[in-house]
């Protein structure tokens, strides 16, 4: 239900949150907003989180060129998709895969 909701947010507008904008420009992440554009498309939900205070929102995951696996935090809103922060995942946070928290022990 969540990636129906964030296609038709994304469909009318994005809206970079002043947070999404100053983590998006670190200079070890250095995210565009084709990056987020392209991540939001493809649209995959690795996280739901439907009681964040911030309002429903979830994890976006996307490949943006080989081997660069962007994430997006967005919320949908009636005219707009939300996008709260864009990162590159850790490595220490993420499985080899980048979709799910926890890495397993090697």
């Amino acid at each position: 239900m969540i990636h129906n909701r964030v296609r038709e947010a994304a469909a009318k507008q994005l809206l970079f949150l002043p947070h999404a904008i100053r983590q998006m420009n670190k200079p070890d992440r250095m995210i565009t907003t084709a990056e987020v554009r392209a991540v939001v498309r493809q649209a995959e939900v690795i996280e739901d989180s439907p009681e964040d205070v911030r309002g429903h929102s979830c994890v976006l995951s996307g490949e943006t060129s080989p081997g660069r696996i962007v994430h997006v935090v967005c919320s949908p809103k009636e005219d707009s998709l939300a996008i709260i922060t864009a990162s590159i995942p850790d490595v220490a946070e993420w499985d080899d895969t980048k979709q799910q928290r926890g890495k397993e022990p090697s």
